[in-house]
């Protein structure tokens, strides 16, 4: 396998790092060859299973990894993530690597076979741009094709984006897709994102399936000492380019999919004086959003930047010291929201101050438009020039900036901030083409978005369900809907939230908006989506960054032609919707350096970050479940908050619940969610309110906490309680999963 040249001197040092933290058996491994383009057999043998010794010199330690990658399947929110060794992909001491996706697509595809018909199974498979992509989509292919799965793969195998994998399964009535990526995360992380027959990531009672299957195959090398995994020649005629290259990688498909949904003010975009600016990130945005805006008639009205597909990404996020001042290498990940403090204790934005924008943007005018996506296209940052004049109205808003010299800033707006602006526009939109009113409207939010959302949704009459975080969350709520529209078209459409609450959505309901804070979106279509068979959507399955742009682009073009700014405009949506609680923030609790180049440094790390990750996580579930249970009463938990943290104040607490992956505590003037990352040994706490510096110290006190039992706590309820309230929890998301 050929080897990439470092772009940089960082990029030099990273691989520096991996080379000597690699040991000699695993650069000498030659387990699967992929250069070999012809059909060749890997047996899988019991000494692969154990660890590697002087005695057992094969061992490839499956079993432990296996216990892990089980574990996450079981909670992974967006794909079973996990780092690898980007120079050395069969070592197995990473939680992503070619045997596991060797095991794991061979698992998927048995399963598959026990669904469908022999020879009629029709699978998808893509990628971004990350290390070693390439490779496991040759894999994947490859091994499918063993199986007698055909594949569908992107013209030369090249680039495409989540969303596009995700609109194709559904609109071709495909078995399913595998796609990787990592979304926004450092390099080094990698993941198989599986996709069903809908185009929706895998919930965990579909990736727990395959993760038997894989089991089975553990049992019969234990059993029988070796199992045999065929893997296909290069030019199998199950693996196809064919039907993409016919449909321009799909494109022309949902070109027309834009058409008949939110691109129906283009005119105005056309119109712009000035351009929007697009950063890439060296994903595969460019590939595909090009042509896209080509075929729209509007490419001229966009700036570039970091074309180029890069799996280091440009160094975007990337720096030689960590957030203590350690001369380290450390990557932030490429979410351009994220916000870090230096050593001196200054707050900034990593990935933002590595972009050097304050060079970049230099001769773009005041009111551009910048544009972030990520490296799989799926997630949007809007940004604006400003002039410095109107940074104290930007402080009022609770919007964040940077400065480019000192007659200008750079307006960093949340996903929560952005999509509310988007939200409105869209609804406005409607109402200008006489088509708000047509059918009943509702939106699909995670309950860690804001506050101000169901507030502007309220004053518009429009019905808001709230789901866990993850966007198979809420393609799971869109699949209920359209099931109810099916079955009983006059009916009215009623829902069942996260919170319990019984929502009816109304007769033949329209999706205006569905997403997350975390920079992911989607809007319905005004007629149900159809399918190449007949079957019927009420939107698709996966966040685009694409949609969103498009979005954003016509609300700039028509801010544009009314002089203002984006700040002006949701200052407006505050006002004209009496939005109280127009403040979020969220902190990102790290408990380890991800970037840490030997792995069994980065494991024992990883797992005592777990520790204090599930320690927090338990504090808080185990309140929610004892009231749920009826082992507790809130004025009971209210007494234990403040005695536990005396800094804050839960008088005006009013519920505290359990919402399918976090514990929410609502207030009267605010929610908190504490939330255990789903991919990783992190915690995440998100507050919305009306006083930005007293959510602010909600998020940081209750999600920087050690989680330890206090007095009170033990008094409240007994240990095995304690212990046994995640188990609780899950058969409670499970019965809203499942929910009809």
């Amino acid at each position: 396998m050929s080897r990439r040249e470092p772009s940089c001197e960082l990029e030099k040092e990273l691989f520096k790092n991996v080379y000597e933290k690699t040991p000699d058996y695993i650069k000498n491994l030659d387990l699967l060859n992929f250069d070999n383009d012809g059909e060749f057999t890997f047996v899988l043998k019991r000494e692969h299973l154990y660890p590697h010794s002087e005695s057992n010199p094969e061992g490839l330690n499956l079993l432990e990894w296996f216990a892990n990658y089980s574990k996450e399947a079981k909670v992974s929110t967006a794909g079973i993530r996990g780092p690898q060794n980007i120079l050395y992909p069969q070592d197995t001491r990473f939680p992503i690597n070619l045997v596991g996706i060797v095991l794991a697509t061979l698992a998927k595809a048995l399963v598959s076979r026990g669904k469908h018909e022999a020879g009629k199974i029709c699978k998808l498979a893509g990628s971004e741009v990350r290390y070693n992509s390439d490779l496991y989509l040759d894999a994947i292919a490859r091994i499918q094709a063993s199986q007698g799965i055909k594949t569908i793969v992107p013209q030369g195998r090249k680039t495409i984006p989540i969303w596009l994998a995700s609109f194709l399964c559904f609109k071709l009535d495909l078995a399913g897709g595998e796609y990787i990526t990592s979304s926004h995360g450092i390099s080094v992380k990698t993941a198989t994102k599986d996709l069903n027959s809908q185009g929706s990531q895998y919930l965990p009672e579909e990736s727990l399936e395959f993760v038997n299957k894989i089991q089975e195959i553990f049992d019969i090398v234990e059993n029988e000492g070796s199992y045999e995994i065929k893997i296909s020649s290069n030019d199998n005629p199950l693996i196809d380019e064919k039907v993409m290259e016919s449909m321009n990688d799909g494109i022309d498909l949902y070109v027309e999919y834009l058409k008949a949904g939110v691109a129906q003010d283009l005119d105005s975009v056309k119109k712009m004086n000035g351009q929007l600016f697009v950063e890439a990130v060296g994903g595969c945005a460019y590939r595909t959003l090009s042509r896209v805006l080509e075929k729209l008639e509007i490419s001229n009205k966009y700036l570039w930047n970091n074309v180029e597909e890069d799996p280091f990404f440009h160094s975007i996020g990337k720096y030689d010291t960590d957030p203590n001042g350690n001369k380290v290498f450390y990557d932030y990940s490429v979410d351009a929201t994220v916000m870090a403090k230096k050593p001196n204790g200054e707050r900034f934005f990593p990935i933002i101050e590595s972009l050097h924008y304050e060079e970049k943007l230099k001769f773009l005018p005041l009111g551009t438009v910048v544009l972030i996506t990520d490296p799989d296209h799926d997630r949007l940052t809007v940004c604006q020039i400003e002039a410095v004049g109107n940074a104290p109205n930007l402080d009022e808003l609770g919007v964040s900036y940077i400065h480019l010299g000192e007659e200008r800033v750079l307006t960093i707006y949340t996903a929560n901030q952005a999509f509310l602006m988007l939200m409105d526009y869209r609804a406005k939109q409607l109402k200008t083409h006489g088509k708000f009113k047509t059918h009943p409207r509702f939106m699909i939010k995670t309950t860690a978005s804001a506050l101000s959302w169901d507030e502007w949704a309220r004053a518009n009459d429009i019905k808001v369900v709230n789901v866990p975080v993850g966007f198979k969350e809420i393609a799971n709520i869109m699949k209920k809907v359209e099931c109810q529209i099916k079955e009983n078209p006059e009916y009215e459409v009623k829902i069942t939230d996260v919170f319990g609450e019984e929502i009816n959505l109304g007769v033949q309901p329209r999706l205006i908006f569905g997403g997350e804070e975390s920079g992911g979106m989607i809007m319905g279509s005004e007629n149900l989506i159809e399918s190449k068979s007949g079957r019927k959507a009420i939107a698709m399955r996966e966040k685009s960054a694409t949609e969103a742009i498009i979005v954003a682009s016509c609300l700039a073009s028509k801010l544009e032609a009314e002089n203002k700014t984006l700040s002006e405009y949701l200052n407006e949506i505050y006002e004209e919707n009496n939005i109280v609680a127009k403040y979020d923030v969220r902190e990102d609790i790290a408990y380890y350096n991800e970037s840490e180049p030997d792995i069994d440094k980065l494991k024992q790390a990883k797992m005592e970050g777990e520790k204090q990750r599930t320690k927090n996580d338990l504090f808080y579930l185990s309140l929610a479940i004892a009231i749920k249970e009826g082992k507790a009463d809130l004025e009971g938990v209210k007494s234990l908050l403040n005695n536990t943290f005396k800094e804050l104040n839960f008088d005006n607490l009013i519920a505290v619940k359990f919402v399918g992956d976090g514990t929410y505590l609502k207030f009267s003037d605010k929610f908190v969610e504490i939330r255990p990352s789903g991919t990783d040994a992190k915690t995440k706490a998100y507050s919305g309110g009306s006083n930005l510096e007293e959510i602010s110290n909600f998020a940081r006190i209750l999600g920087n906490y050690s989680g330890e039992r206090t007095e009170s706590h033990r008094k409240l309820f007994s240990e095995e309680f304690y212990e046994n309230s995640k188990d609780v929890a899950l058969k409670y998301y499970l019965n809203f999963v499942e929910r009809q």
